[in-house]
């Protein structure tokens, strides 16, 4: 039996005043997926996400979502319809505890249920909080303010608030950044714990966990899709080695 297709892109494109940001792009993954997307500085992989999820309005073409058209939804909207976006560069609230900033996301992902929030409340939200915390590894940072944490427990952060959302799509951009060695293994274990429940949509240069994890890979250069496949066929690619693999160019 074919693979449901949970996420869709059909000749999707974005200008940026003559820069041809992305080109036509046809993307296909389906439910339960790890996919990553890769390519150079400039490739256009965050642009694609940021179109994937509302952030950007296409120039052109069709993003789908569980089969419905959602190419002119705002960014809450598809929120609501389950595609989580956690930037590359990290949007928390300082000032917050870590506790604070997840319990947000939950009341967020409640805004739609009156009911539960009248009959569950604080209840609902500490649970969901304390869950999402523990997903990431963060339970002993509970109770401390954001700004305060290492940069690469603050990404950790975000994902966590990201799960919070329940999300049937996971986009992460650049997650590993400013992590260890031994947070990166442990952040592949995570993945894979959340890729049980939602569909991951990956952008990461680290190739060691791009491999370890993707079950295909998409590779863009200059805006347009140069070749997918499983890793080891995008390993033995001679069109991503020019392009990316046989570099050490990094977005």
């Amino acid at each position: 039996m074919a693979a449901v297709t949970l996420l869709e892109t059909l000749d999707l494109s974005k200008n940026f005043e003559g820069l041809q940001a992305v080109q036509n792009v046809e993307l296909r993954i389906p439910t339960g997926e790890i996919r990553a997307v890769i390519g150079p500085n400039g490739a256009g992989k965050t642009s694609l996400v940021s179109l994937i999820s509302g952030r950007l309005r296409p120039t052109a073409g069709t993003v789908r979502f569980k089969g419905e058209d959602i190419s002119r939804l705002p960014a809450w909207d598809r929120v609501n319809r389950g595609i989580v976006y956690t930037f590359q560069v990290t949007s928390l609230y300082a000032n917050l505890t870590c506790y604070e900033n997840v319990a947000l996301a939950v009341q967020r992902r409640m805004m739609g249920g009156l009911l539960d929030r009248l009959i569950l409340g604080e209840n609902r939200i500490t649970q969901g909080t304390e869950l999402a915390l523990s997903q990431v590894g963060l339970t002993e940072d509970t109770h401390r303010r954001a700004g305060d944490l290492p940069y690469g427990h603050q990404r950790l952060l975000e994902v966590a608030m990201g799960l919070a959302l329940e999300p049937e799509l996971l986009i992460l951009d650049e997650p590993t950044q400013g992590l260890a060695l031994d947070e990166i293994t442990n952040f592949c274990e995570l993945i894979r714990a959340i890729s049980k429940r939602a569909t991951v949509l990956l952008i990461e240069h680290n190739m060691s966990v791009v491999l370890e994890l993707a079950e295909r890979i998409t590779v863009m250069d200059r805006g347009m899709v140069i070749a997918e496949g499983t890793p080891t066929e995008i390993e033995q690619n001679v069109d991503v080695q020019r392009a990316y693999l046989g570099t050490d160019a990094a977005a």
